[in-house]
């Protein structure tokens, strides 16, 4: 009878073992997941901040260069300012709220920025400065990295996310506090990129 009781306690302990070397493992799985996601969110707030650098020097080019409307200028200034003042950190990608504000603000640079260009073609003096087109070089090839960047992000959250959301993996999710990131979604009418043509 003594064994047969040994015996029960020897296979729960086993269990209870093994449970805890599953729960250590999908918790470190959920940690190295976490982890790629911030990776994505750093690389892609790089991105963002290399291209709010570089539109100083593209409003003093095209201010020095031409009388520019003013108002154009402004709203790229006024965007800037507002798409850097809104920071997110790793632990906010969960805020719905939060990443959708701080999406907005991006669209709206964006925006700004894509009207600048737009009005810049109305200014042939300004499309033959260096200056500009070195800016303009350098701006595509950073909303290439941006487009990119998002990309890589989405990716690390949808992986993250599921996670999260399988089961049993949910379980330790739930328990450890890992809760479902917010992916980037296309600002309303991404759909239909603006028209920019440079005759340069």
């Amino acid at each position: 009878m003594r064994s047969k009781g040994l015996l029960v306690l020897l296979v729960l302990a086993l269990l209870a073992g093994l449970a805890g070397c599953a729960g250590c493992s999908t918790y470190n799985t959920l940690v190295e997941a976490d982890e790629t996601v911030a990776r994505a969110w750093a690389d892609l707030q790089a991105q963002y901040q290399r291209r709010a650098d570089l539109i100083p020097n593209l409003v003093r080019t095209v201010e020095a260069s031409a009388t520019f409307e003013r108002e154009t200028l402004e709203a790229v200034t006024n965007a800037r300012a507002r798409a850097t003042a809104i920071t997110l950190s790793v632990e906010d990608l969960s805020d719905p709220e939060k990443v959708r504000q701080f999406q907005e603000a991006q669209a709206q640079l964006s925006s700004a920025l894509a009207r600048l260009l737009a009005v810049a073609e109305n200014y042939p003096q300004l499309q033959t400065t260096e200056a500009f087109r070195d800016l303009l070089a350098q701006l595509e090839g950073t909303e290439n990295r941006i487009t990119v960047a998002r990309r890589d992000y989405n990716e690390a959250v949808r992986q993250y996310n599921i996670h999260v959301r399988r089961f049993p993996t949910m379980l330790v999710a739930s328990l450890t506090g890992f809760r479902p990131k917010q992916p980037f979604e296309a600002a309303e009418g991404a759909q239909q990129a603006p028209q920019v043509q440079f005759d340069l």
